[in-house]
């Protein structure tokens, strides 16, 4: 895997079992987490920006094969482009990782309820 060296071994493997225990919001929250944390720490702690990256990219891989969300796959895979894409500095979409940390922000505030 590229930057393997990022990895937080400190960081507990999200069992897909598990992850499939979650609403779709409670997902789209914990994937939010990540892009908050890659946001904070773009151009400041490269270990910290990419180990965040890494842990969204796992947690979105985890999330489109949620059978349970077929009818959002478009949603999913189009935001995961999106992160991808600012992660790589936006020049495809101009899209920032900040401008995700608001989108993701919605369904973090939707789990907490």
């Amino acid at each position: 895997m590229a930057h393997e060296q990022y990895r937080d071994v400190n960081r507990t493997p999200v069992s897909k079992e598990r992850w499939q225990a979650l609403s779709f919001a409670q997902q789209f929250g914990n994937i939010g987490s990540e892009v908050g944390r890659a946001a904070k720490w773009q151009g400041k702690d490269e270990n910290s920006f990419w180990g965040a990256v890494i842990r969204a990219m796992e947690l979105f891989d985890l999330t489109q094969k949620d059978a349970r969300w077929s009818k959002r796959k478009p949603e999913i895979n189009r935001v995961k482009e999106l992160f991808v894409d600012a992660v790589l500095g936006g020049t495809e979409y101009k899209t920032t990782l900040q401008d995700l940390d608001k989108y993701f922000m919605q369904f973090a505030i939707i789990a907490m309820r």
